[in-house]
This record gives C-alpha cells, sequence and structure tokens, in this order.
C-alpha cells in the first residue's frame, strides 16, 4: 500500500532510457542490463510508481553503488 510521502522522492531518471544489456552485474545483464541514464534494471523501473518510500530508497541505494562501480 502506497502513503503519501511515497511520491516525494524523485525518480533518478533523466531522460536518457536506453537498456544497454552489457551494463551491470552478470545477473543485471542477464536480465536485460542497465538504463544508460538511470542505471536501473528494467524491473526496477517497472517497480518504481507503486513502491513505497522505503523501497524507492533502496533503489536509490543500489544505483548509487552502481555509479561508483
Amino acid at each position: 500500500m502506497k502513503s503519501f510521502d511515497d511520491d516525494a522522492i524523485g525518480s533518478p531518471c533523466i531522460s536518457i532510457c536506453k537498456m544497454d544489456p552489457s551494463r551491470g552485474s552478470e545477473v543485471d545483464r542477464a536480465a536485460g542490463g542497465l538504463c544508460v541514464g538511470c542505471l536501473r534494471t528494467l524491473d526496477e523501473i517497472i517497480e518504481w510508481g507503486t513502491a513505497s518510500a522505503t523501497r524507492k530508497l533502496e533503489i536509490l541505494a543500489i544505483v548509487g553503488l552502481r555509479r561508483t562501480a
């Protein structure tokens, strides 16, 4: 169930939406790779709209780790 605060967390999307199947970990690549712009998997992108604030923060933390890798 979504709460009001769930929408307060902005999406990491930067409008460069293209999946790159060669990016990411072995698991990420097997699932289609990562978005060139936001470094999310397709599952993470799809999930974002209905994700709780806690889950959105988890996704942002994962994206942060990917950016530094």
